[in-house]
């Protein structure tokens, strides 16, 4: 053949086929399509948007912001949902939800007695657990329609709260944007207000690397890059403290299952029936977007690493997921069938001025990104 006499010619065809490879790689987008998921009670139209990247498939709502579906694959190319929800937008809205893979606002997480104070005033926010308000308050951003339109790679949703919004001060116009890239969730959190305010956004998804609905995830191992943690008291109120994770159940700078120590003789342990704490993440001066956590599934092999921009990031070990409690496709969710790795600013940090601070200034902007990155490792011999 020709090539056998003039080599050089091989290899500008090589190259051409490498050029062209790498192109149709760099052009390659995420699809994304869109469906009605049923409406409100008021009416309000839901949409469902689904974001898919060669084998791993992400679906999100607008109501709530809610991640209703991860399918990626194992090890063996065999695909799972690997969070929990639910089926129908009924059972999301009306159901026992625990907040299942919601965008939480305006302030995730608790704030003591429903109170704090700003530019001094203070100001109330509903209580929805014992004395304290959580998650934003009796109807925070997980129970709101979000405005969703599709853009390269995901969906941007938008949502305004204004001004007294469950009690807190400012129009606070929220912007989320999902985008699904290499093999990973992408969720830009930015926001502005007119009026001096606190935010504190997250994602609540429950994660289950084995597949939603397969028992507990006691057996996965979990990572979490953190030398400190925040203590907190029976209300789960963090006392100030930021405790060295060195000898106690709170170690995970080495990987370690989810269930070695969870039922340890610790008093944290009792106060949050389990993991339900801040684990203060090592930075360096200068570190923006690093990993917090990786968990993994030894079964499977699936991996989930999280990286972010926050200063801390909550683990949930799902121990108040009442069972049974039935979710998609007939499955049954029962007690620490999941774990949350929720990224944030700490619990309660209005009421706590040494705590990084919470504050959004009128006119600035809040903005924090979060990356879940998915991946499957193959067996160790």
């Amino acid at each position: 053949m020709i090539w056998r006499e003039q080599p050089w010619m091989l290899a500008i065809l090589i190259g051409i086929c490498l050029v062209t490879t790498m192109e149709a790689k760099m052009e390659a987008k995420t699809n994304v399509s869109k469906q009605p998921f049923g409406k409100t009670s008021d009416g309000t139209a839901v949409d469902l948007y689904t974001l898919t990247e060669g084998a791993t498939e992400i679906r999100i709502m607008t109501y709530g912001g809610i991640i209703q579906s991860i399918k990626i694959p194992d090890r063996e190319g065999k695909s799972a949902d690997v969070v929990l929800g639910f089926d129908s937008l009924d059972t999301y809205v009306t159901g026992n939800n625990p907040f299942f893979g919601a965008l939480i606002g305006r302030y995730g997480n608790r704030i003591a007695h429903g109170t704090f104070q700003l530019d001094g005033k203070t100001f109330s926010i509903p209580k929805n657990n014992g004395d304290n308000a959580l998650h934003g308050g009796t109807r925070g951003f997980d129970k709101v329609v979000w405005e969703g339109k599709a853009i390269e790679n995901g969906v941007e949703l938008k949502y305004l709260s204004k001004d007294g919004d469950q009690g807190f001060p400012g129009n606070l116009q929220a912007t989320v944007r999902y985008t699904l890239t290499n093999g990973g969730l992408h969720i830009d959190y930015s926001a502005t207000t007119d009026k001096d305010t606190v935010v504190n956004l997250t994602n609540h998804s429950y994660f289950n690397l084995a597949g939603d609905g397969s028992g507990d995830v006691l057996a996965q191992r979990m990572k979490i890059n953190a030398s400190r943690f925040l203590p907190v008291d029976s209300n789960l109120i963090p006392t100030g403290e930021l405790k060295p994770v060195a000898g106690t159940p709170f170690d995970f700078l080495k990987p370690e299952t989810v269930g070695a120590r969870i039922n340890a003789n610790d008093p944290q342990l009792g106060y949050g029936k389990g993991y339900d704490h801040t684990w203060v993440i090592d930075r360096k001066a200068g570190d923006d977007l690093i990993e917090a956590a990786r968990a993994e599934d030894p079964a499977s092999g699936r991996v989930l690493r999280v990286l972010t921009t926050e200063p801390g990031v909550q683990f949930y070990s799902a121990n108040s997921l009442v069972g049974p409690l039935t979710g998609k496709a007939g499955h049954i969710y029962n007690r620490r069938g999941a774990f949350c790795l929720e990224t944030q600013h700490f619990p309660d940090s209005p009421n706590h001025p040494a705590f990084p601070t919470t504050e959004l200034k009128a006119g600035r902007r809040y903005h924090t990104v979060t990356v879940f990155q998915f991946s499957a490792e193959k067996a160790t011999k």
